[in-house]
Protein backbone atom coordinates (compact mmCIF):
# COMPACT_ATOMS: atom_id res chain seq x y z
CA UNK A 1 0.00 0.00 0.00
CA UNK A 2 1.01 3.57 -0.75
CA UNK A 3 1.96 5.46 2.20
CA UNK A 4 -0.29 8.68 0.61
CA UNK A 5 -3.50 6.04 0.73
CA UNK A 6 -2.60 4.97 4.48
CA UNK A 7 -3.06 8.83 5.46
CA UNK A 8 -6.27 8.77 3.60
CA UNK A 9 -7.65 5.99 5.35
CA UNK A 10 -6.60 6.88 8.84
CA UNK A 11 -8.34 10.20 7.88
CA UNK A 12 -11.76 8.60 6.79
CA UNK A 13 -11.76 6.27 9.58
CA UNK A 14 -11.00 9.37 12.22
CA UNK A 15 -14.47 10.54 10.68
CA UNK A 16 -16.69 7.92 10.91
CA UNK A 17 -15.33 7.04 14.70
CA UNK A 18 -16.10 10.64 15.35
CA UNK A 19 -19.77 10.61 13.37
CA UNK A 20 -20.99 7.55 16.25
CA UNK A 21 -19.71 9.01 18.74
CA UNK A 22 -16.19 7.90 20.02
CA UNK A 23 -12.98 9.92 20.39
CA UNK A 24 -9.81 7.80 20.20
CA UNK A 25 -7.41 8.50 22.88
CA UNK A 26 -4.12 10.73 23.16
CA UNK A 27 -1.64 9.07 21.50
CA UNK A 28 -3.75 8.42 18.90
CA UNK A 29 -3.03 12.25 17.31
CA UNK A 30 0.79 11.55 17.95
CA UNK A 31 3.13 12.81 14.79
CA UNK A 32 5.69 10.36 14.10
CA UNK A 33 8.40 13.66 15.62
CA UNK A 34 6.53 13.47 18.47
CA UNK A 35 6.22 9.52 18.89
CA UNK A 36 9.71 9.16 19.00
CA UNK A 37 10.53 12.20 21.34
CA UNK A 38 8.02 10.60 24.01
CA UNK A 39 10.30 9.17 26.40
CA UNK A 40 6.93 7.70 28.19
CA UNK A 41 5.31 5.30 25.51
CA UNK A 42 7.58 1.98 25.91
CA UNK A 43 3.96 0.61 26.69
CA UNK A 44 2.56 1.65 24.15
CA UNK A 45 5.39 0.49 21.89
CA UNK A 46 5.84 -2.91 23.49
CA UNK A 47 2.18 -3.70 23.50
CA UNK A 48 1.50 -2.63 19.85
CA UNK A 49 -1.42 -0.49 20.52
CA UNK A 50 -2.53 2.01 17.77
CA UNK A 51 -3.39 2.42 14.14
CA UNK A 52 -3.38 -0.93 12.24
CA UNK A 53 -4.03 -0.60 8.53
CA UNK A 54 -3.92 -3.86 6.37
CA UNK A 55 -4.53 -4.99 2.85
CA UNK A 56 -3.10 -8.57 3.85
CA UNK A 57 -0.14 -8.04 1.75
CA UNK A 58 -2.48 -8.50 -1.49
CA UNK A 59 -2.45 -4.87 -2.69
CA UNK A 60 -6.37 -4.85 -3.13
CA UNK A 61 -7.23 -2.99 0.31
CA UNK A 62 -10.71 -2.06 -1.13
CA UNK A 63 -11.24 -5.43 -1.67
CA UNK A 64 -9.39 -7.62 1.04
CA UNK A 65 -8.61 -5.11 4.14
CA UNK A 66 -9.52 -3.92 7.34
CA UNK A 67 -9.04 -0.55 9.43
CA UNK A 68 -8.08 -1.41 13.27
CA UNK A 69 -7.11 0.62 15.91
CA UNK A 70 -5.74 -1.12 19.08
CA UNK A 71 -7.02 0.97 22.07
CA UNK A 72 -5.13 -1.33 25.12
CA UNK A 73 -3.30 -4.27 25.05
CA UNK A 74 -2.60 -6.39 28.45
CA UNK A 75 0.42 -8.74 29.14
CA UNK A 76 0.61 -12.24 27.73
CA UNK A 77 2.29 -13.70 30.89
CA UNK A 78 0.01 -12.53 32.59
CA UNK A 79 -2.79 -14.33 31.09
CA UNK A 80 -1.16 -17.22 31.14
CA UNK A 81 -0.44 -17.11 34.41
CA UNK A 82 -4.33 -16.35 35.26
CA UNK A 83 -4.07 -12.87 36.34
CA UNK A 84 -3.78 -8.84 35.62
CA UNK A 85 -4.13 -7.30 32.50
CA UNK A 86 -5.14 -10.21 30.44
CA UNK A 87 -7.54 -8.09 28.17
CA UNK A 88 -7.47 -5.87 24.74
CA UNK A 89 -9.86 -3.62 22.93
CA UNK A 90 -9.74 -2.47 19.36
CA UNK A 91 -12.00 -0.19 16.91
CA UNK A 92 -12.58 -2.14 13.65
CA UNK A 93 -14.02 -0.63 10.27
CA UNK A 94 -14.87 -3.16 7.83
CA UNK A 95 -16.04 -1.26 4.78
CA UNK A 96 -18.78 -2.69 2.44
CA UNK A 97 -18.30 -5.73 0.80
CA UNK A 98 -14.78 -5.51 2.28
CA UNK A 99 -13.47 -8.96 3.57
CA UNK A 100 -11.48 -9.64 5.86
CA UNK A 101 -10.31 -13.60 5.41
CA UNK A 102 -11.33 -17.15 6.81
CA UNK A 103 -9.21 -17.16 10.23
CA UNK A 104 -9.21 -18.53 13.11
CA UNK A 105 -6.85 -17.24 16.31
CA UNK A 106 -4.35 -19.70 18.60
CA UNK A 107 -5.33 -18.28 21.59
CA UNK A 108 -7.44 -15.49 21.59
CA UNK A 109 -11.03 -15.40 22.56
CA UNK A 110 -13.18 -12.29 21.20
CA UNK A 111 -16.38 -10.62 21.10
CA UNK A 112 -16.70 -9.03 17.91
CA UNK A 113 -19.63 -5.81 18.50
CA UNK A 114 -21.76 -4.25 15.87
CA UNK A 115 -21.21 -0.65 17.00
CA UNK A 116 -22.91 1.24 14.68
CA UNK A 117 -23.66 1.56 10.44
CA UNK A 118 -24.81 -1.63 8.44
CA UNK A 119 -25.61 -4.70 8.74
CA UNK A 120 -21.76 -6.83 10.28
CA UNK A 121 -21.56 -10.06 8.07
CA UNK A 122 -19.47 -12.77 9.68
CA UNK A 123 -19.38 -15.73 7.92
CA UNK A 124 -18.60 -19.69 10.01
CA UNK A 125 -16.90 -22.69 10.10
CA UNK A 126 -16.19 -25.23 12.30
CA UNK A 127 -13.04 -27.11 12.80
CA UNK A 128 -11.87 -31.12 12.56
CA UNK A 129 -10.40 -32.46 15.90
CA UNK A 130 -6.63 -31.01 14.95
CA UNK A 131 -8.30 -27.73 15.03
CA UNK A 132 -8.08 -27.24 11.04
CA UNK A 133 -10.51 -25.82 8.70
CA UNK A 134 -13.37 -27.92 8.25
CA UNK A 135 -15.89 -26.72 4.98
CA UNK A 136 -18.20 -29.63 6.29
CA UNK A 137 -17.87 -28.48 10.09
CA UNK A 138 -20.25 -26.36 11.80
CA UNK A 139 -20.84 -25.37 15.68
CA UNK A 140 -21.85 -23.40 18.39
CA UNK A 141 -21.00 -19.96 18.70
CA UNK A 142 -22.50 -17.12 21.69
CA UNK A 143 -24.51 -14.35 20.78
CA UNK A 144 -25.02 -11.87 23.76
CA UNK A 145 -24.83 -14.41 25.56
CA UNK A 146 -27.57 -17.25 23.42
CA UNK A 147 -26.21 -20.21 22.51
CA UNK A 148 -26.53 -20.00 18.46
CA UNK A 149 -25.80 -23.20 16.39
CA UNK A 150 -24.36 -22.56 13.42
CA UNK A 151 -23.92 -24.50 9.78
CA UNK A 152 -20.85 -24.92 7.63
CA UNK A 153 -20.47 -21.69 5.92
CA UNK A 154 -23.54 -19.93 7.37
CA UNK A 155 -23.70 -16.21 7.67
CA UNK A 156 -24.17 -14.76 10.98
CA UNK A 157 -25.91 -11.27 10.59
CA UNK A 158 -25.06 -8.74 13.18
CA UNK A 159 -27.09 -5.64 13.54
CA UNK A 160 -26.09 -2.36 15.19
CA UNK A 161 -25.84 -3.31 19.14
CA UNK A 162 -25.48 -6.91 18.51
CA UNK A 163 -22.34 -9.06 19.22
CA UNK A 164 -20.73 -12.99 18.95
CA UNK A 165 -18.64 -14.12 20.66
CA UNK A 166 -15.59 -16.21 18.73
CA UNK A 167 -13.32 -18.89 20.67
CA UNK A 168 -9.92 -21.03 18.97
CA UNK A 169 -11.17 -23.13 16.54
CA UNK A 170 -13.94 -21.24 15.44
CA UNK A 171 -13.38 -20.07 11.91
CA UNK A 172 -14.51 -16.55 10.74
CA UNK A 173 -14.21 -14.21 7.86
CA UNK A 174 -16.69 -11.01 8.32
CA UNK A 175 -17.27 -7.75 5.97
CA UNK A 176 -19.78 -4.35 5.74
CA UNK A 177 -23.38 -5.88 4.58
CA UNK A 178 -25.02 -3.13 2.35
CA UNK A 179 -22.71 -0.27 3.68
CA UNK A 180 -19.61 0.79 6.42
CA UNK A 181 -19.78 -0.64 9.84
CA UNK A 182 -17.64 0.27 13.06
CA UNK A 183 -17.18 -2.35 15.08
CA UNK A 184 -15.95 -3.04 18.38
CA UNK A 185 -13.52 -5.94 19.50
CA UNK A 186 -12.74 -7.28 23.38
CA UNK A 187 -10.66 -9.73 23.71
CA UNK A 188 -7.99 -12.06 25.60
CA UNK A 189 -4.68 -10.35 25.03
CA UNK A 190 -3.92 -9.66 21.39
CA UNK A 191 -0.68 -10.66 19.82
CA UNK A 192 -1.43 -9.82 16.17
CA UNK A 193 1.97 -11.41 14.85
CA UNK A 194 1.75 -15.29 16.30
CA UNK A 195 -2.11 -15.52 17.32
CA UNK A 196 -3.77 -15.28 13.66
CA UNK A 197 -3.92 -18.70 11.66
CA UNK A 198 -5.50 -17.75 8.14
CA UNK A 199 -7.18 -20.36 5.68
CA UNK A 200 -5.09 -18.94 2.77
CA UNK A 201 -1.70 -18.42 2.54
CA UNK A 202 -1.37 -14.97 2.97
CA UNK A 203 0.54 -12.36 5.25
CA UNK A 204 -1.35 -9.95 8.34
CA UNK A 205 0.23 -6.72 7.34
CA UNK A 206 0.71 -4.40 4.44
CA UNK A 207 3.91 -3.98 2.61
CA UNK A 208 4.27 -0.20 2.66
CA UNK A 209 5.71 2.38 -0.36
CA UNK A 210 6.87 5.43 1.59
CA UNK A 211 5.10 8.18 -1.60
CA UNK A 212 4.84 10.61 1.28
CA UNK A 213 5.63 11.13 4.93
CA UNK A 214 3.47 9.04 7.48
CA UNK A 215 0.60 11.27 9.29
CA UNK A 216 0.90 8.40 12.18
CA UNK A 217 2.70 5.51 12.28
CA UNK A 218 0.98 2.14 11.65
CA UNK A 219 1.78 -0.50 14.82
CA UNK A 220 4.08 -2.14 11.99
CA UNK A 221 6.28 0.95 11.72
CA UNK A 222 6.81 1.00 15.21
CA UNK A 223 10.31 -0.79 14.88
CA UNK A 224 11.94 0.93 11.85
CA UNK A 225 10.81 4.20 12.50
CA UNK A 226 11.87 4.42 16.53
CA UNK A 227 13.97 1.76 17.10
Amino acid sequence: MKRSRVNEIMAEAEAMIARHGFTLPPFAYWSPEAFRARTDAGRIRSARMGWDITDYGQGDFDRLGLFLFTLRNGRLDELQRGGGMAYAEKLLISRRDQISPMHTHALKVEDIINRGGATLAVQLYGSDPEGRFDEGAGGVVECDGIARRFGPGEVLRLAPGESVTLRPGDWHAFWGEAGDVLIGEVSTVNDDETDNIFRAPIGRFAEIEEDEAPLHLLVSDYAAWLG
